[in-house]
């Protein structure tokens, strides 16, 4: 019997930094054995994963380009190979460009839909073969998907498309007590979001919300940590809309 066996282990794309991390330190701090995956630099993702080793917690860092099918099979391999099999998935990594739609150039477009959705649907697919039953996947969207501003067209297309896999996905795993939900969050204060962005425009965002203040990392993580945990078993096929009420 795999030593690991009795422990949940949960996969987090793209969670070298930024909601990721942060969702990373959670799930360790929960109890998870955790899989930090990066695409680029490993030196964060390495960072994060001396820093967690700390509290006690099990980690492994896995490089993935989640939109590349052959690499994400090695990363649920790598996790199964490492923990003994696989409970939850988070698909927090994605990327967004910004530009109208009239402006907005193929690759640019191409990018977006292979990251967000193709690499969502890549995870989501593998998870069918291999998730444990009992498991839990949480997507990620974005509350665009409401909020429908001008520029995020092909970005809030993609998260659009999430919502409708999760929901879909969530029937399509019936009998087996895995859950599939979606997190859409709001303006999070990420080094991501914040980088370029006039200090006015981050004070005017931050009052957009009727809580007047930017999300943080950790209130993500901890919308997370409630879909993964026990207390959110009852909830299935569902987008939460973590964002201090901005929608």
């Amino acid at each position: 019997m795999n030593v690991h066996s009795k422990k949940q282990v949960a996969i987090v794309t793209g969670s070298s930094r930024g909601i990721g991390a942060a969702i990373v330190e959670r799930l360790a701090a929960d109890g998870f054995a955790v899989v930090i995956n990066y695409s680029g630099n490993a030196a964060p993702a390495e960072a994060l994963a001396r820093k967690i080793e700390q509290s006690g917690a099990q980690v492994l860092t896995v490089k993935a380009d989640i939109s590349d099918t052959s690499a994400v099979r090695a990363l649920f391999e790598a996790t199964e190979n490492a923990f003994g099999g696989v409970d939850v998935l988070v698909n927090n990594a994605g990327i967004m460009a910004l530009s109208t739609i009239a402006e907005t150039d193929d690759e640019t477009f191409d990018r977006q839909v292979a990251i967000n959705f193709k690499g969502t649907f890549n995870t989501l697919r593998e998870a069918a073969k291999r998730l444990r039953d009992g498991g839990r996947i949480i997507n990620f969207s974005s509350s665009v998907v409401g909020l429908l501003q001008p520029t995020y067209g092909v970005y809030a297309g993609t998260k659009a498309a999430v919502e409708a896999m999760t929901s879909i996905f969530a029937k399509e795993l019936r009998g087996r007590s895995i859950t599939v939900n979606s997190v859409a969050p709001g303006p999070t204060a990420t080094d991501l979001f914040l980088n370029g962005k006039p200090q006015e425009v981050i004070d005017r965002l931050s009052k957009l919300a009727p809580l007047e203040r930017l999300g943080q990392p950790e209130d993500i993580a901890s919308a997370v940590a409630f879909l993964a945990g026990p207390d959110g078993a009852w909830i299935n096929g569902q987008s939460l809309r973590s964002n201090g009420g901005i929608i």
